[in-house]
């Protein structure tokens, strides 16, 4: 088959359920067993497997006549080199999306809903229907797009993750962590669950949940709620918000600073104070973590770069 162009086109892609499964228990028929033996609808993985296997047949049709197509399953993210023209998409759940951002430097990336019936796809304008007439459009760069901020977490020795929802700092279990933090001129240590610092494009996920069950203990208590803190927050604020979950006042820990803003061109400051298991994760992927143990600094701040989502 004779493509129309040379130009590199990445495919995204993320196991499904009942590939997952079948990797835990080495055979369909076992996780079948697995499923229907705790009470689940196995007929409901099958559907959803095969809606998804055949999305991503149909994408690569497509995608194959207009370039060289690679495709990426999202566990090889981390080792994958993007080159700067290649045009990427990802197809799958909202969170695929997030997961392929934060890898991209300035290259656009296409969201696809493989199954619009079963995914509400806030972060996937498209279906695979929409690529016969979509592609013309990108590979001309004549598509609109929507910049994205993102989160950086810089560690004292060099290290450094990307955040397109959030970041986590903390502890790999549900103990407490302990860290000092410096923030607009005030520090403080403290012992909590650990840091949320979210983006505008997360800040509807985890934070909002966490200020969320704040503001119901306030009002179960009798206190007067505060407007929205998040109000305004949008995709492409140049800030973050930050929360503390669940800090521990004592004798040797405060819980004054809690939650707050990081503006482009300032930081917040982290200092651990945890001798194992201080972890710092991006976008709810504990795998892909840097160590934040004793005596380790991070600067939390905006991202110089811009992610950059097609519409």
């Amino acid at each position: 088959m004779e493509r129309k162009t040379e130009r590199k086109i990445i495919l995204i892609t993320q196991k499904t359920r009942l590939e997952q499964l079948v990797f835990r228990y080495n055979t369909e028929s076992m996780a079948q067993f697995y499923i229907e033996s705790h009470g689940g609808d196995f007929a409901d993985y099958r559907a959803e497997h095969d809606t998804y296997r055949a999305a991503v047949r149909a994408a690569e049709d497509v995608l194959s006549r207009w370039g060289r197509l690679a495709v990426v399953e999202r566990d090889h993210l981390p080792a994958y080199l993007f080159g700067q023209e290649d045009l990427v998409l990802a197809l799958g759940r909202d969170g695929l999306v997030a997961n392929t951002m934060k890898y991209l430097q300035t290259q656009p990336l296409v969201g696809l809903n493989p199954d619009p019936a079963r995914w509400d796809g806030v972060l996937l304008p498209f279906t695979v229907d929409d690529l016969e007439k979509l592609m013309p459009e990108l590979m001309a760069g004549k598509r609109q797009t929507r910049s994205i901020t993102l989160a950086r977490a810089v560690l004292s020795d060099g290290q450094s993750l990307c955040a397109v929802n959030d970041l986590f700092i903390g502890q790999k279990t549900h103990v407490s962590a302990r860290y000092e933090i410096n923030c607009c001129g005030r520090s403080e240590m403290q012992s909590s669950s650990g840091i949320i610092v979210s983006t505008g494009l997360g800040a509807t996920g985890w934070l909002r949940s966490v200020l969320a069950g704040a503001a119901g203990i306030s009002k179960g208590c009798g206190g007067n709620l505060p407007e929205d803190p998040l109000h305004g927050f949008r995709w492409d604020s140049d800030y973050l918000c930050f929360t503390v979950r669940e800090p521990y006042p004592s004798r040797t820990t405060g819980a004054e600073i809690v939650f707050g803003k990081i503006a482009a061109g300032s930081s917040v400051r982290l200092t651990s104070m945890m001798p194992e298991n201080g972890v710092i994760f991006s976008d709810g992927i504990e795998q892909d973590y840097l160590e934040f143990n004793a005596g380790t600094e991070a600067e939390i701040r905006v991202d110089e770069r811009k992610g950059s989502l097609v519409l």
